[in-house]
């Protein structure tokens, strides 16, 4: 099967290598800036739009100077490595115009007309205004200047080719900045916008083909997240994590304060509102609600228990539960609201693949610090206190009881998330 997709490559290279000229994009012709924008007020808005597309978050390698890049970013074909953001006009993008600037959101080209891969998320970007554009490309250009050379991208062949990425765009991509909806509402178009575009959420919240691609993006229908191992679920499945019949206010609460009476962010998604969606003004948060709340709706068939575990593993989780777990989530999974979440009913803990809920037990649950919940409640990780087994007939019972019926997990589930935690 990997042959077969290398090959199917290989061949649609050269037949975008053949077409390049003819798929080559016209010089940009969009408008820049309004000229009325003063400087102060550039800068400010393009700050506020790197928080909405949490910027810094890839590129700024642990320790690292803001925005200076250097972050190992795993992919099924290699590592890739975030680039340099700062004003160094050596390593960073010091000698960059807006133009530069606006090609690379908008068409996924460096400087250098070289293609750029879609770990930088252009597919979404493309949909950036070119106003918006400016205002980033202005805030950038504040940042410290910091000489920190570009690190190299380990990908395997193919994937390390221009001809290979060519490849890809002409199969998945095509340019083209967001286009409001006549028919909806400015709030809907503005929360369409922040989704779609700046905030990106389909580069986690999308499944992805053989090539890393996602034929449907804005389905937002959930995806495991490659490299991680965390499972973005579907925004769009009642049995997930769609919003369709919360309160708007609990929405936005969420993605704000990162917890509500409903659900707790964890995982990346902690980080997102660590990083990003707490700092976005309350109308912005309001229109990704609107937007959220009115996904089209999925209706897959629910996660019914398809295992069956022996009377002993039972007893095991449950006494194992009863040890670790119940002072914190209840004898019965009840939780307690406001400090530590519910696990009956909980559609976190019985999705499907497993995923969370196991790397939850393995290396601990942690709700992001915000101005809204800045104390928050933690859970410990297990990984070095439980075996794989122990972990898998713990979760097991918690899939299995109070009502959740979902299907117990294996200790060969537990093992494949263990060695991929970080």
């Amino acid at each position: 099967m990997k042959r077969l997709t290398l090959s199917a490559l290989v061949v649609a290279a050269v037949a975008a290598t053949a077409v390049y000229v003819a798929l080559k994009p016209a010089p940009d012709t969009s408008p820049a800036s309004p000229p009325g924008d003063a400087p102060g007020d550039l800068v400010a808005r393009g700050e506020y739009l790197a928080r909405a597309g949490n910027c810094l978050a890839c590129h700024t390698a642990p320790g690292g100077a803001p925005g200076a890049g250097g972050r190992a970013m795993d992919t099924p074909f290699g590592t890739i490595y975030t680039s340099n953001l700062t004003s160094d006009a050596k390593t960073g993008l010091g000698q960059w115009s807006a133009d530069d600037f606006w090609n690379a959101l908008h068409d996924g080209r460096g400087r250098d007309g070289r293609l750029l891969y879609p770990a930088f998320p252009y597919t979404n970007y493309t949909r950036v205004t070119r106003a918006d554009a400016d205002a980033l490309f202005a805030w950038l250009q504040t940042l410290p200047a910091v000489e920190q050379p570009n690190r190299a991208h380990t990908l395997r062949f193919p994937y390390d080719t221009q001809a290979a990425l060519l490849a890809w765009r002409t199969l998945y991509f095509k340019p083209g900045v967001f286009q409001p909806d006549a028919g909806k509402p400015a709030e809907w178009n503005r929360g369409a916008y922040l989704v779609q575009g700046l905030g990106h959420c389909s580069a986690c919240h999308a499944p992805r083909n053989a090539l890393g691609a996602s034929t449907d993006p804005d389905a937002l229908a959930g995806g495991l997240m490659p490299g991680q191992n965390w499972y973005a679920p579907s925004l769009a499945s009642p049995h997930e994590a769609s919003v369709a019949d919360w309160p708007q206010a609990e929405v936005v609460a969420l993605l704000r304060d990162g917890v509500t009476p409903h659900a707790t962010a964890a995982g990346p998604m902690a980080e997102v509102v660590f990083g990003s969606t707490q700092y976005l003004s309350d109308a912005d948060l309001n229109a990704m609600a609107v937007y959220l709340k009115a996904l089209p709706q999925t209706r897959p068939v629910k996660n019914e228990v398809a295992g069956v575990q022996d009377e002993l593993r039972r007893e095991r989780g449950a006494q194992l539960y009863a040890d670790q777990c119940a002072d914190c989530h209840g004898e019965r999974g009840e939780g307690r609201p406001g400090v530590w979440p519910a696990l009956a009913g909980n559609r976190a803990v019985t999705m499907v693949p497993p995923a969370n809920a196991i790397r939850t037990v393995l290396g601990g649950g942690y709700a992001p610090a915000t101005r809204g919940n800045p104390r928050p409640y933690g859970m410990p990780p297990f990984a070095a206190a439980l075996s794989d087994d122990d972990i898998a007939m713990v979760v097991s019972h918690i899939r299995g009881s109070w009502g959740n019926g979902a299907s117990p997990v294996s200790s060969v589930d537990v093992q494949r998330l263990r060695g991929n935690l970080r």
